[in-house]
């Protein structure tokens, strides 16, 4: 593959695992910050798993239960034809996961920011739960939001051990920027390639924290 589709790839496994699981994590959050149930301790726990557990072990699950064989990997290829295992569509999805847990804890934080006041004045005002959360809450931490994501992103653009693991290391498909230079760095007198990937990773990486602040600066001169 050549360093401009290994790129390519890349980012197409980081924007589509970064778009695909941010509602969930802001559906995760806002339950965290929010919510008063029994349970809630067990679903922190269960949403920052992955943190604690060793990315192999992270994907070997995923092939357990995604895989061809796996209950959820069977079903949906018999009924819809999706195969995640070996896929660039299983790299995003253990991307995802791996990512999930950053994306809901700066998230959540963001939420739990919010002056409360604040929205009890919405809702004296006649504003519904609802309506007080998409004008007022979620507005308010938009910055968290968006820097939720940025995390979520540099972490799906330099997973490694879920992904190998799931999906193995196929170039053209499921080959990163983080799988091809751990097979370039196995490969005798490839020095040089290994370098300029990695200084191809560093700029990716860089552009987007870049990228991070400047939106997060625009919201917070639209805010003021």
């Amino acid at each position: 593959m050549t360093d401009a589709a290994i790129i390519a790839l890349s980012l197409k496994i980081a924007v589509v695992a970064t778009v695909a699981s941010a509602p969930f994590a802001m559906l995760a959050a806002l339950v965290l910050a929010r919510g008063r149930f029994w349970g809630r301790s067990l679903l922190n726990a269960i949403v920052h798993l992955p943190l604690v557990l060793p990315p192999v072990v992270t994907g070997y699950a995923l092939l357990r239960v995604l895989g061809r064989h796996g209950p959820v990997g069977a079903l949906l290829e018999s009924t819809f034809g999706v195969v995640f295992a070996f896929r660039w569509t299983g790299a995003a999805v253990a991307a995802a996961v791996m990512g999930f847990p950053l994306m809901v804890r700066a998230i959540r934080l963001a939420i739990e920011s919010v002056d409360r006041d604040l929205e009890d004045a919405a809702g004296t005002l006649g504003a519904s739960p609802w309506w007080t959360l998409a004008t007022v809450t979620m507005p308010l931490a938009l910055p968290g939001v968006l820097a939720g994501m940025v995390l979520g992103f540099a972490k799906a653009l330099g997973e490694f051990g879920a992904t190998i693991t799931f999906v193995s290391n196929i170039p053209g498909e499921t080959q990163t920027l983080a799988l091809a230079i751990f097979s370039l760095i196995q490969t005798p007198g490839s020095d040089r390639a290994v370098m300029r990937l990695v200084g191809l990773s560093v700029g990716v990486s860089f552009a987007a924290l870049m990228l991070s602040e400047y939106l997060a600066r625009r919201v917070a001169r639209g805010r003021s």
